[in-house]
C-alpha cells in the first residue's frame, strides 16, 4: 500500500473515533490493545502520561460541568451524565493516542513524509507549496524527539549552538497501484456512510 493511502486510512480511523461511545468504544479500546504490538503500547503509555493533566483537567470538566442527576448524595458529586460523557471523551483521546502510537510504530518517517506529501500535492493548485510543509513537520517530530524529559527543563533555557549543520532528507515516491485506488475508493465510501449515518 501506497504511504498515503496508509495515512488516509488513519485519518478516517481517528474520525471513525469521535462516533464510538459505550460498549462500542471499550470494544476498540480492546481490539487496538491486540491488535498493537509491545512497542506501540509502550509508546501510548508514554503519550498518556505526558497528557495525564489534560486527561484529568477533561475528566472534571466533563464529569462536574455537565447537568443531570447526581451520581451519588452529596454537595461535590458529579452528575451521571456528565460522568458518560467524561468518560467517553477520556476514551476517544487515549483511543486516538494509541493510533498516533500504531501510526509511528508501523509506518517509518520517510514513509510518513512520502504520503503527506502525496496527500498534499493537490494544494499545490492552490498555490500551496507542501514542501514547506513537510519540513516543518520534519522539525516538529525531532524537537517532539529530542524534547528533554520533565526533570531536564532546564536545558530548555540554554542558548542553542548556531552551528551551520545541514541536513538532506530524501523521500522516494511511487505512483498508486491498483490496491491504492481500491483503498481511496473504500475510505471514500466510508467517510460517505458515515455522513449520511450522522446525518
Amino acid at each position: 500500500m501506497h504511504p498515503a493511502g496508509g495515512l488516509l486510512v488513519w485519518l478516517v480511523a481517528l474520525l471513525l473515533i469521535q462516533c464510538l461511545e459505550g460498549s462500542h468504544l471499550l470494544l476498540a479500546g480492546l481490539l487496538s490493545l491486540l491488535l498493537s504490538g509491545s512497542k506501540a503500547q509502550r509508546r501510548c503509555a508514554r503519550l498518556a502520561w505526558g497528557a495525564r493533566w489534560l486527561f484529568v483537567s477533561l475528566f472534571v470538566i466533563m464529569a462536574w460541568g455537565g447537568a443531570g442527576e447526581p451520581a451519588w448524595s452529596g454537595l461535590l458529586a458529579p452528575s451521571r451524565e456528565g460522568l458518560a460523557d467524561a468518560l467517553t471523551h477520556v476514551g476517544r483521546l487515549l483511543l486516538v493516542l494509541m493510533a498516533v502510537a500504531i501510526l509511528r510504530e508501523r509506518m517509518s518517517l520517510p514513509e510518513l513524509l512520502t504520503g503527506t506529501r502525496r496527500l498534499l500535492e493537490p494544494l499545490r493548485r492552490l498555490g500551496v507549496d507542501p514542501d514547506r510543509g513537510l519540513v516543518r513537520l520534519l522539525l516538529v517530530l525531532r524537537h517532539l524527539e529530542t524534547l528533554p524529559r520533565p526533570r531536564d527543563w532546564r536545558i530548555l533555557l540554554d542558548v542553542p549552538t548556531t552551528g551551520n549543520t545541514e541536513e538532506v532528507f530524501e523521500i522516494a515516491d511511487r505512483p498508486f497501484s491498483g490496491g491504492d485506488f481500491l483503498v481511496l475508493a473504500l475510505v471514500a465510501g466510508t467517510l460517505a456512510t458515515v455522513w449520511l449515518w450522522q446525518a
